[in-house]
């Protein structure tokens, strides 16, 4: 029975990964070297705001997985790496960006996969110089990376990002990054992750003393609840932060907020938009953060040192994606562009609710690939 529904998932994953390259393949055919963030009426080209300019690497990112699956030489191998590096190349100029603390999420899904391909030295050098930038934000008095709407403000996204400065570090043996890039994990560890495993959105610090003052929320309901994007952030960052420093109290902090999010995720483990927000509000669904949340378990439970443990987060993966896949890919809706629906951008600033997001895409795409693989 185990080895049939493995079967059974197995096949359904195989037919959301071919959903999602012919979901691309229209976007990039309908709308040539466009980035999109989210959808509108299931659209992905229209007049809203993006409010930061921090998706551009997600698209790229999926093209890159789509080619690892089929790097077989053949025409569609071809087609996707020609595609990839197409959308890839026009990032590097971000490698200079100091506006945005997202310089993670451009290239650690582009530039670093096409390294891992060809080993050319110079997308290193593109890797290693975005990393460099990202740690210019950082904040001796307060110990952090400062986010990108004020020096005082410390956000759960930036562990996701972090990741790019380790790799820089790694990459040059330079100890002040690799310094900056722990010195600011155990920060956002000790200030906007809780006791209980969940996290807050936002810290905000006294820039004279560097004094950690106050939780606070963009996106989330409150300022002490639990946005469920950030805690999925969280999971998955902290996971990464272990992964490059074998410091055991990242791996403790990422499975912390892995089991809060189980026991406090519905049955088939896609959570409101906010874990805290009021019973009506909570009909609100993110799938994005169920994806995210997906792709992170499946990499935490390779790092676990308890295998049971790590085949717990591996099936509790898997069930998420497959209820991902059963109830909310956009696949009988001829008109709807995006893969994913049922996506939460920002519910304050009314941007892309209950759409497609491209991070929620995206990290649909890596966990399916990473789960079939």
């Amino acid at each position: 029975m185990i080895q049939l529904e493995l079967e059974s998932d197995r096949k359904m994953f195989e037919e959301a990964l071919a959903f999602a390259r012919e979901q691309v393949k229209r976007l990039i055919e309908r709308q040539p070297d466009y980035y999109p963030v989210y959808t509108k009426d299931g659209k992905w080209k229209h007049e809203g705001p993006a409010w930061t300019h921090w998706c551009d690497g997600f698209l790229p990112g999926m093209m890159w997985l789509f080619h690892r699956r089929a790097d077989n030489g053949g025409a569609e191998s071809r087609y996707w790496l020609d595609q990839a590096v197409r959308y890839t190349k026009p990032l590097e100029a971000r490698k200079q960006d100091r506006d945005i603390h997202d310089l993670g999420f451009v290239f650690l899904p582009t530039y670093y996969r096409w390294f891992q391909k060809t080993k050319e030295p110079a997308l290193n050098e593109v890797l290693v110089e975005a990393g460099r930038t990202l740690a210019l934000r950082f904040r001796e008095k307060g110990q952090y990376l400062r986010s990108f709407v004020a020096e005082n403000s410390l956000f759960i996204d930036i562990m996701m990002n972090v990741g790019l400065i380790f790799y820089a570090a790694r990459e040059t043996g330079d100890r002040k990054l690799r310094d900056i890039a722990l010195r600011h994990s155990l920060t956002t560890r000790r200030f906007l992750v809780r006791g209980d495993g969940s996290t807050a959105h936002e810290g905000i610090f006294d820039l004279e003393t560097g004094e950690f003052l106050r939780e606070a929320t963009h996106q989330g309901w409150r300022s002490d609840s639990c946005w469920a994007r950030g805690l999925s952030w969280a999971m998955y960052g902290f996971s990464t932060c272990y992964e490059y420093s074998r410091d055991p109290r990242f791996l403790h902090t990422a499975t912390a907020c892995a089991d809060y999010y189980i026991t406090h995720a519905p049955g088939d483990g896609v959570p409101p938009w906010d874990f805290s927000a009021p019973l009506e509000s909570r009909k609100l669904l993110d799938t994005s953060a169920a994806a995210i949340a997906a792709a992170g378990l499946l990499r935490l439970s390779r790092l676990l040192h308890d295998p049971i443990k790590g085949h717990f987060y591996w099936s509790t993966a898997n069930h998420i994606l497959h209820n991902l896949c059963q109830k909310h890919l956009a696949r009988g809706d001829k008109k709807w562009e995006g893969i994913l629906k049922g996506g939460v951008y920002h519910i304050h600033k009314d941007l892309g609710v209950n759409e497609s997001v491209m991070w929620g895409d995206y990290f649909l795409v890596e966990a399916l690939e990473h789960a079939t693989r």
